[in-house]
């Protein structure tokens, strides 16, 4: 059939509260205009991410009533086990309560200041934890990835020559390669299993560990299912399965592709790392056997890992994401083509092409996005990736300013996302009278959880002129 159906029935729904434009514009006053400051029951649509906000299915809310919240040796435990090393397949399996505390212990064990690691696009805790122990988070994008507008299938890949660079003449010690799967800093696009290959190969040959961040296995895999020559007839877990034998570890965070709320895991193949990994998490998360989840949450995992590697639920799944992508694309709105696999990307810098990078067009879109519509999204440019220099005070900016609609698994239907675009459409209308912003407070790290804003008009931006609109 023409129309792709949700492949399940809603069983249980929870009311939406209409707030109204004059509401949200006194709440986003009061949040310092950061919209992770906000209060959730003032949200139309929620579309900040797509991290543990997605609904449980019936058969993971009847695997949470057996959970077993013994504090060592629980079932839970080794049925979660059980089908993270039948679909990883990694001697060891290290549950944490989400993915950046797998991202933290990793770091910790393996990373010492001055260390290099490159991935094909770091996200913001990745980077984050890296940077906490002086080591540095190097991004190698494919070239592909430059041109937002450019339709390419894998231009989430990592770029093999600046690798293999990299690699032979390391500026530091380089402890670990990643690749992260899909690369959501570089717009969810997938990465194709012949360049996981290639790079798995490079490091294998430079003697670099080599690990995948594994959030959105199953969306990449199939992404490989349909796009790359070789693996049509191949099932999403066999993919998934060849994806983590190239890899000598992993980092995941369960609430994406593990389908669940809450949860992580670290997974290596190396017995000395694993066990310096352990004590870590006993100081930190804690026992190996539940690391900081309840019995129930990786009850919830172990069901959800399976669910998200069904193909009908992934069908769906991409579908949705297209449907938003197409229908945006039709409204005059410019987004990273083609999309992604979890969320839609704007090209807030051409959608707001009045400002300039220096008052954050991808801040000031998901401001207005949200006192108009009600609809929260997330900047991913300026605000997250730029830094602010503390002796000279200069700002560095990201390469694209970009605002993210990610899309809650199994949560939302056509009609809400018909509102999105709408909500968007009529923005487009009047895009010129949307102003900037500035920074009027962060922290030294991760500032866009917590950095403080105010709406700018262009005649009040510093050193602004007319000429650099």
């Amino acid at each position: 059939m023409k129309t792709i159906i949700e492949p399940f029935r809603i069983k249980s729904v929870e009311p939406i509260r209409m707030s109204t434009p004059a509401e949200r514009a006194s709440l986003l006053a009061d949040a310092g205009y950061n919209l992770f400051k906000l209060p959730s029951e003032s949200i139309v649509i929620d579309l900040l991410t797509d991290s543990g906000t997605g609904a449980m299915s019936a058969q993971q809310w009847a695997a949470v009533m057996q959970g077993d919240e013994s504090y060592a040796g629980s079932p839970s435990f080794r049925r979660f086990e059980a089908a993270v090393r039948d679909i990883f397949g990694f001697r060891h399996v290290i549950p944490t309560h989400q993915g950046r505390a797998a991202e933290r212990i990793l770091a910790a064990t393996l990373l010492e200041p001055g260390d290099v690691v490159p991935n094909n696009t770091h996200f913001d805790t990745t980077r984050a934890n890296i940077e906490a122990v002086g080591a540095t988070a190097l991004d190698l994008p494919c070239a592909e990835s430059r041109d937002l507008s450019a339709s390419h299938p894998f231009k989430g890949n990592i770029d093999l020559e600046a690798l293999e660079r990299l690699l032979a003449a390391p500026p530091g010690r380089i402890p670990v390669a990643f690749v992260t799967i899909t690369n959501n800093g570089g717009g969810g696009q997938p990465v194709s299993m012949a360049n996981l290959a290639a790079a798995s190969a490079l490091c294998r040959r430079h003697g670099v560990p080599f690990y995948i961040d594994a959030c959105r296995f199953a969306e990449n895999a199939y992404f490989v299912k349909a796009r790359e020559p070789g693996w049509q007839n191949k099932s999403l877990i066999d993919i998934a399965r060849a994806t983590f034998a190239l890899a000598d570890g992993c980092t995941m965070s369960a609430k994406k592709d593990g389908m669940a709320n809450i949860g992580g895991f670290l997974c290596t193949n190396d017995d000395e790392v694993a066990e310096h990994e352990e004590e870590l998490l006993i100081l930190t998360e804690g026992f190996p056997t539940y690391g900081g989840l309840a019995g129930r949450d990786l009850e919830a995992i172990a069901v959800g890992l399976y669910e998200a590697l069904d193909p009908s639920y992934q069908e769906y799944r991409h579908a949705s994401v297209q449907y938003l992508g197409e229908h945006l694309t039709a409204a005059g709105v410019p987004i990273l083509q083609p999309p992604g696999g979890h969320a839609i990307y704007v090209d807030a810098a051409t959608f707001l092409n009045h400002l300039p990078r220096e008052l954050y067009p991808g801040q000031a879109l998901a401001i207005e996005l949200y006192r108009a519509a009600g609809i929260r999204s997330v900047e991913i440019g300026s605000v997250m990736f730029g830094k602010r220099d503390p002796t000279s005070g200069r700002e560095s900016f990201a390469a694209h300013e970009l605002v993210r609609l990610a899309i809650p698994r199994r949560v939302y239907t056509q009609s809400h996302i018909d509102y999105v675009v709408e909500s968007l459409a009529e923005l487009a209308a009047r895009r010129r009278e949307i102003p900037g912003v500035r920074i009027v407070e962060q922290p030294a790290a991760l500032r866009h959880f917590s950095a403080r804003f105010e709406p700018v008009t262009l005649a009040a931006a510093p050193g602004f002129s007319p000429a650099r609109r």
